[in-house]
């Protein structure tokens, strides 16, 4: 399935860092906020990510609320984050393709993975983000590879499987974080396979 691969990309959010902490935070926020409880913000939350919506704006929204800030100091990197990296960094070239604030590679660093990286493509830094292919370009010209020659490795199928694919490059999903409840509906938000963590995409690439 993979055969003469160059580069994988990885997204950052729930595929290398773990950020349900930073999702409880905010349900938190939106339940002291509109009043109501935790119980009922997550569940509703919940709903949305079932119906394959982003579940934090939505329930803020439902609940008359301005969403609140995302905690950046709640995110912690997977377990097999830096194993995974380091075992893939032997074979391949690593990129992140990424929707993030400023400072990036700062964060990477601090979680001890930025060793294994080769090129960070963020969108603060690019001024362009996930969905748009032209964040995918970007890191593709930089790294210069081509489409088929890359793999794209994601939590979301609306950011991260349908853009990649379209521009021809391979794709692998990653069920972790609230990504994971995305049902798929066609071919083009179909990824070429899943995984549930990222040492079972160690064992495939």
């Amino acid at each position: 399935m993979f055969e003469n691969i160059e580069w994988i990309f990885f997204d950052v959010g729930s595929t290398l860092i773990d950020e349900h902490l930073a999702y409880e935070h905010r349900f938190e926020e939106i339940a002291v906020l509109s009043g109501v409880s935790y119980n009922d913000v997550y569940q509703k939350a919940m709903e949305f990510y079932r119906q394959n919506k982003k579940g934090d704006i939505e329930t803020a929204k439902l609940f008359g609320v301005e969403l609140t800030a995302w905690h950046n100091e709640d995110e912690l990197p997977y377990g097999d984050a830096a194993e995974c990296l380091k075992q893939l960094s032997k074979k391949y070239k690593i990129g992140i393709i990424a929707n993030q604030k400023l400072g990036t590679k700062d964060r990477l660093e601090k979680y001890g993975l930025l060793k294994y990286i080769d090129l960070v493509i963020s969108s603060a830094e690019e001024g362009v983000s996930k969905p748009d292919r032209r964040i995918f370009e970007i890191a593709l010209n930089r790294g210069d590879c081509l489409p088929e020659r890359a793999v794209m490795v994601g939590d979301r199928i609306d950011n991260d499987v349908i853009p990649a694919k379209m521009l021809g490059m391979h794709t692998v999903r990653i069920k972790q974080g609230y990504g994971k409840y995305w049902n798929t509906t066609n071919d083009i938000e179909t990824p070429d396979c899943s995984v549930e963590s990222l040492t079972e995409l160690c064992k495939i690439l």
